[in-house]
């Protein structure tokens, strides 16, 4: 495929939204680094909404490419990670926030669906999305929003044994391993059915 028939192919409004969403990542980091936090934030968001738009678009419109189907979770993950480990690190100007208990977790549940994902996918089975991983990722991302406004928390609510933001990240956390239990038994289910284990 030549270039003019790989731009003449992929090159549509949800694309344009998942590449945009990557080029916001170093942009994000500039910010966050930089101690603006807030504006870090929105950055963080911005890229969020393209990631809801993007999909819909493609659906709706049915645009939807190959590339789009590798790019597009590539990128939300690129850029989840990103704040992840940013509230996790901190900078010079922004204490850390996320407790690395949650990033290791979720790192290891990313590595398990990529590894298995891949071992299924050279058996012709695909575990597709489901409705607790979408809540997941709902969930966790509000509680990765909340965690910037984490001062404010521990103001309001000195004395509890987790603030709000943080019982909520937990809450995507514990939502989020459901989902791969979820994930993994359907995929031994498929694989059950096809006489492969």
């Amino acid at each position: 495929m030549t270039a003019k028939e790989f731009f003449s192919k992929n090159l549509n409004v949800p694309n344009v939204l998942t590449m945009i969403r990557l080029l916001l990542v170093p942009v994000y980091v500039a910010l966050f680094v930089g101690g603006q936090k807030y504006a870090a934030l929105a950055t963080f968001l911005a890229a969020s909404l393209t990631d809801l738009l993007d999909g819909r678009i493609a659906r709706k419109y049915n645009l939807i490419t190959d590339f789009g189907k590798l790019v597009d979770p590539f990128a939300d993950k690129v850029m989840v990670l990103t704040a992840l480990f940013s509230m996790a690190i901190g900078s010079p100007a922004i204490p850390p926030v996320v407790p690395w208990a949650a990033v290791i977790i979720l790192l290891l549940k990313e590595l398990v669906m990529v590894v298995g994902g891949i071992a299924m996918y050279k058996h012709g089975i695909v575990v597709y999305s489901s409705l607790i991983g979408k809540a997941a990722h709902c969930v966790f991302i509000a509680g990765l929003v909340a965690t910037y406004f984490h001062d404010w928390f521990a103001q309001v609510c000195a004395g509890w044994p987790l603030t709000p933001d943080l019982l909520l990240l937990w809450l995507g956390v514990c939502i989020t391993l459901c989902a791969l239990v979820f994930y993994v038994s359907d995929a031994l289910r498929k694989a059950k059915e096809k006489g492969i284990i």
